[in-house]
Parts: structure tokens; C-alpha cells; sequence
């Protein structure tokens, strides 16, 4: 626990910058609140303070975080729907921040990490080879039938 105390408008600088540093959501930042060990009206109004100032913006921070997810971690979109979910992003949010994934990209996306997943198993049977892409992808958060037509198309 931190021991330090904070006032109101140190803890507004310290956030402003946390915000600024990288995009953050309400729950992240709330959390952050909470263990610099403020009470809840001053949680309220800093949040409001760094909405107002567009230091938090929820629509922002779930397309940034779906662009990232997809394009670095290579996630599909339930794995990134599932997370946004966990950080209580609003349906709107989360079906704005989906939109930012063009449907050729996916495709693409897809193709891509099963060709280099394939490349690495080269040493294991067709049936090894299906179920290890098979499980890499659902648990990256791909649709089971994309990953069923992958694996279809990369075999025969």
C-alpha cells in the first residue's frame, strides 16, 4: 500500500500524466485512484477533471487498444471483445473499437500467423499440426469457423 498522500490536485497532475503516457480507460484509472488511497469524491471528480480536459476517453482508449491487440499480439476479436469487457468498456465501445479492424486485414491476419505457426510445426503430422493452429488461434480470440476454413484451405 502507498503511504504517501495525495491532495486533490496532486493526484490530478499525477494522473493527467499517467493518461498522457499511454491511453487508459475509467476502471484502469479508478484503480489507480484507489491505491494512491483517495475516497470516493475525489475519485469522481478527478475522473471527471481528466474526461473534461480529454485525458480519458473511453471510445479512444478501446480503438487504440483493439489496433494494438490485433496488430501486435495478433488477437482475434473475441479475445479483444472479452478483454475490452473485463475493463467494463460500454457494447458501443467495444462494436466502435471492432469497426477499426478492416475485414481484409482479418483475413489476412489470419492467414498470416497459421502460415508462420505451420513454418515452426514442420516436424509434427498433419493432425499435430491442425490441432496446435487450432488451439493457438482459439485462444488468441479467433471464430472457430475462420479458423476451421484456415485450416481447411492451408491443408488441402
Amino acid at each position: 500500500m502507498n503511504n504517501k498522500t495525495y491532495t486533490v490536485s496532486e493526484a490530478k497532475k499525477k494522473l493527467e500524466y499517467y493518461c498522457a503516457y499511454q491511453e487508459r480507460c475509467h476502471k484502469e484509472v479508478t484503480d489507480k485512484l484507489k491505491s494512491l488511497g483517495m475516497i470516493a469524491i475525489a475519485i469522481d471528480e478527478i475522473i471527471y477533471h481528466l474526461i473534461k480536459h480529454n485525458y480519458l476517453n473511453e471510445e479512444r482508449f478501446a480503438k487504440s487498444f483493439a489496433r494494438g491487440k490485433f496488430n501486435h499480439k495478433h488477437w482475434g476479436k473475441i479475445r479483444i471483445k472479452r478483454e475490452l469487457k473485463f475493463r467494463k468498456i460500454s457494447e458501443y465501445n467495444i462494436r466502435t473499437a471492432l469497426k477499426e479492424i478492416s475485414e481484409e486485414d482479418y483475413i489476412k491476419k489470419i492467414y498470416l500467423i497459421s502460415e508462420k505457426k505451420i513454418e515452426a510445426l514442420q516436424q509434427k503430422t498433419k493432425q499435430e499440426q491442425q490441432k496446435k493452429i487450432f488451439n493457438y488461434l482459439q485462444y488468441r480470440g479467433w471464430e472457430n469457423h475462420l479458423i476451421y476454413e484456415v485450416i481447411n484451405n492451408l491443408f488441402d
